[in-house]
């Protein structure tokens, strides 16, 4: 697994790799202090996954994830960021990003949250996942209990419903079985109170979970 830091304080990149160098099934490919740089060496380098900060000091890393994804889209993105804005969050979601976790994690909850990455998942800290779920709640239909959320896969699935993924694709895509993909489809629609797998990938759009 090829990894990439983007933080625009030395200090915090070398302690990350630190973190991360001693796991024999990650290797760091490099390190960048700006979104130039982001996009410079993630196009050279073709990362598996970037630990990206929010703020640089060009610009934002939303603005490097939108570039790097539009050059690399199997490039799987995780923001690592002090940031708990609802806005920076949302963005983060709309550029296509994997991942969105405080700096403040405990380094064996980081490296466990890279590899569920890896392997086709997300990576929310509970805080962030609440304040998602309850935007994507916030819909123009009524009847449906507030309670309703949708779970981390679900919204794996959703977000693979909206990219036009078969039933089979989004299993091969999250390493789960076809009738489990199923069940999530059919669990996220009746939580989103939606009839069909087309109004499901419309209200992902709406919500900026796809591009």
């Amino acid at each position: 697994m090829k990894i990439m830091i983007v933080d625009d304080h030395v200090l915090f990149r070398e302690g990350l790799a630190a973190i991360i160098r001693p796991q024999a099934d990650i290797e760091i490919t490099g390190m960048a202090g700006t979104v130039r740089e982001a996009i410079q060496m993630a196009g050279a380098q073709k990362p598996d996954i970037i630990l990206m900060d929010f703020n640089l000091t060009d610009g934002t890393g939303v603005e490097a994830a939108n570039k790097i994804l539009d050059e690399n889209p199997s490039c799987k993105i995780i923001f690592l960021t002090m940031s708990e804005d609802d806005d920076d969050l949302f963005a983060a979601v709309r550029s296509g990003a994997k991942g969105y976790l405080m700096k403040n994690i405990h380094p064996p909850e980081l490296i466990s949250a890279i590899r569920s990455v890896q392997n086709g998942e997300s990576a929310l800290s509970q805080a962030m996942t609440m304040r998602l779920m309850e935007e994507l709640s916030r819909t123009k239909k009524q009847g449906r209990p507030a309670e309703n959320t949708l779970t981390l896969r679900e919204l794996d699935v959703l977000r693979a419903v909206a990219s036009g993924m078969s039933n089979q694709e989004i299993g091969n895509h999250l390493y789960i079985s076809e009738n489990t993909v199923k069940f999530h489809v059919h669990s996220l629609l009746a939580k989103l109170n939606l009839s069909d797998r087309k109004e499901a990938a419309n209200f992902a759009k709406i919500h900026g979970l796809v591009k």
